[in-house]
């Protein structure tokens, strides 16, 4: 009886002794990944050697490791990656240190995915975004860049590389004005047309070439319609850099715009989009920005 009781009161002590330990499993298994690397997105147009100088110190690329260049956005990719490299070439940079992967849709060979996922810097050109996404979404390559950013390296786009970062994208369409035209002229409900992006910057919609073409209406109708959405409008030759995941600054040319809509107070009417309180941002060059507040 006496071997029986104390049997018992070990079970019991073990039993006390592992629990703790499988909650803390479970909690490091669903605890959120804070990323060791940055993002460096450029709103699109032309890049001045001082912005592609700054990317170069950002990621380091100048003393260690190698960048992968993705064209898969453009409608000329092979046009696509060699002017990407060639920005960096004329800063000095050894052309060696580029790859150069055009995957295509099915087509992930193993030893550029795993390339890829040990990149320094992993560089997404302009084109088309949904392009981009419809070759990367939910395989392999959408892992290894996300597991690229996780482990520090940077991750930079211009353009629809700039789109892709979000993880509710702003695919460029409308519903109610499906021809496209480049304008943006209202702010209508359930018009605009979002897909998936990668998600790197999940509490942010990033909208580019944001005042040279005027896409504020398109940008005010997406923070409207996505609650607890930051709006991230990125003009030209201008670059958004998120390092440690929640502080932002603005380097180049022109001006970031940011727009939030901290009250929730979207309202639709006869097919329009209204709201009240909505805080809006213009950065400078130079400004820094709290991402969370």
């Amino acid at each position: 009886m006496r071997i029986l009781s104390l049997t018992t009161l070990f079970l019991a002590i073990a039993v006390l002794a592992c629990e703790p330990a499988g909650q803390m499993a479970e909690k490091t298994e669903t605890e959120a990944v804070h990323p060791k690397g940055a993002l460096f997105i450029i709103g699109g147009g032309k890049r001045p050697p001082a912005l592609v100088q700054e990317l170069v110190a950002v990621s380091g690329i100048d003393s260690s490791g190698y960048a992968v260049i993705l064209p898969m956005s453009s409608s000329e990719p092979d046009t696509a990656a060699h002017y990407a490299v060639r920005q960096f070439t004329e800063l000095g940079l050894p052309a060696d240190r580029f790859r150069v992967y055009d995957f295509q849709p099915g087509e992930r060979p193993a030893a550029a995915v795993d390339s890829l996922r040990d990149a320094t810097l992993i560089y997404i050109t302009g084109g088309d975004q949904r392009k981009f996404m419809e070759v990367v979404e939910g395989n392999e390559l959408e892992s290894a860049i996300r597991s690229a950013y996780e482990a520090g390296a940077t991750i930079a786009g211009t353009s629809a590389g700039a789109a892709v970062m979000s993880e509710t994208m702003i695919t460029g369409d409308e519903k109610k004005h499906p021809e496209y035209t480049g304008d943006f002229r209202t702010i209508e409900a359930d018009n605009l047309i979002y897909s998936s992006g990668l998600g790197l910057l999940p509490q942010a919609i990033v909208d580019q070439h944001f005042i040279y073409r005027m896409r504020m209406n398109r940008l005010i109708a997406a923070v409207l319609e996505q609650p607890g959405q930051i709006g991230v409008g990125i003009d030209e030759s201008t670059a958004f850099i998120v390092e440690g995941e929640q502080r932002a600054r603005v380097a180049g040319d022109w001006q970031v715009v940011v727009l939030r809509n901290p009250a929730d107070s979207t309202r639709a009417q006869s097919g329009l989009l209204g709201g009240k309180g909505l805080e809006l941002s213009i950065l400078l060059p130079g400004d820094t920005l709290l991402l969370a507040q």
